[in-house]
């Protein structure tokens, strides 16, 4: 039986740490056989800290990891700044038992151990969006593609922040016994089926705010138009300037060109729309400003690489 382990560190975010026992455990055979056996354990077996207002005790300790064919690591709580050792001594020490068969998973800011062991060198990887940024300053020989929910890179594979756990872990399952019996643990956990590794993390577009913007109330007026065509000129006459003044006042303002904020914007709008109402996807791009559903669809993928249909059925309050 194919044998995942957990590895609870010290802070360890529950949630994260009970994925692979919630989407492995769950996962049967033709005749209710269990598919894998799960473990947890931690560096010495003892009672383990974690991010939240409780202990865990595991049953397990360093030594598991000689035993496993899959090991999962989930985020944790780690000192900030220049005094962050994301490998000491006694994890590296630890994942030298690993078998040379076993995968490596990664959760979230987990994948800061992964690189700094070495494991990702060379390769595609992901973390949490929030930090890839500090992750790729930290780690220049990883290729970071922070956009991305998961990435499987074979026997390695790394996981954005909180769901995309589920998603990876949905993932390798169907990879181990395929779809029938990835779509049956999903529904049995309530959980969208599949999403693709390459969807777009759902990310905010925060606009920087300048302390003199000059260009701030065409940027108010032009959110009340979302709806029709705005074009540069109609923005520049709207700010009083020359077009060439505005689009580089805009840029230093809000660190992007008026077409490509405008365009964001658009598909925040959209958003809310599929998400708050039932309008037709056709309705919704004419008020967010694409004409066409063709064109919403085009732009909503770019933008966060899933169709407005599916948008809907993943974010649609009830």
């Amino acid at each position: 039986m194919h044998r995942v382990v957990v590895l609870a560190l010290e802070g360890v975010y529950p949630f994260e740490m009970s994925i692979p026992a919630k989407i492995f455990g769950t996962a049967a055979g033709p005749a209710g056989e269990p598919l894998y056996e799960i473990l947890t354990c931690g560096l010495d077996g003892g009672p383990v800290t974690t991010s939240a207002d409780f202990t865990i005790g595991v049953s397990y300790g360093r030594e598991a990891l000689a035993t496993a064919d899959t090991l999962v690591i989930p985020p944790f709580t780690c000192a900030t700044g220049e005094e962050r050792d994301w490998l000491p001594a006694e994890l590296a020490r630890a994942l030298e038992l690993l078998p040379p068969h076993a995968r490596i998973v990664s959760i979230c800011t987990a994948s800061y151990v992964l690189a700094a062991a070495g494991l990702l060198d060379g390769r595609r990887a992901t973390t949490h969006w929030n930090a890839a940024a500090d992750f790729q300053r930290a780690f220049p020989g990883v290729e970071v593609d922070a956009k991305v929910l998961f990435v499987d890179d074979g026997r390695v594979l790394t996981a954005a922040g909180v769901a995309a756990g589920v998603d990876l872990c949905l993932h390798l399952l169907r990879r181990d016994h395929g779809s029938e019996i990835a779509n049956r643990v999903a529904k049995l956990c309530v959980v969208p089926p599949w999403r693709a590794g390459g969807q777009a993390q759902y990310i905010e577009s925060p606009m920087p705010e300048p302390e003199v913007a000059t260009t701030a109330a065409t940027r108010a007026w032009a959110l009340e138009r979302l709806h029709r065509p705005l074009s540069l000129a109609e923005l520049a006459r709207h700010a009083r300037m020359s077009v060439r003044t505005f689009c580089r006042r805009f840029g230093e303002e809000v660190g992007m060109p008026p077409g490509q904020w405008l365009a964001q914007r658009r598909v925040d709008h959209a958003r809310r729309l599929l998400e708050t109402t039932e309008l037709p996807v056709d309705e919704v791009a004419a008020h967010a400003g694409f004409g066409t559903a063709v064109s919403l669809r085009r732009h909503l993928s770019d933008a966060i690489g899933v169709s407005p249909t599916a948008y809907r059925r993943s974010f649609r309050a009830s």
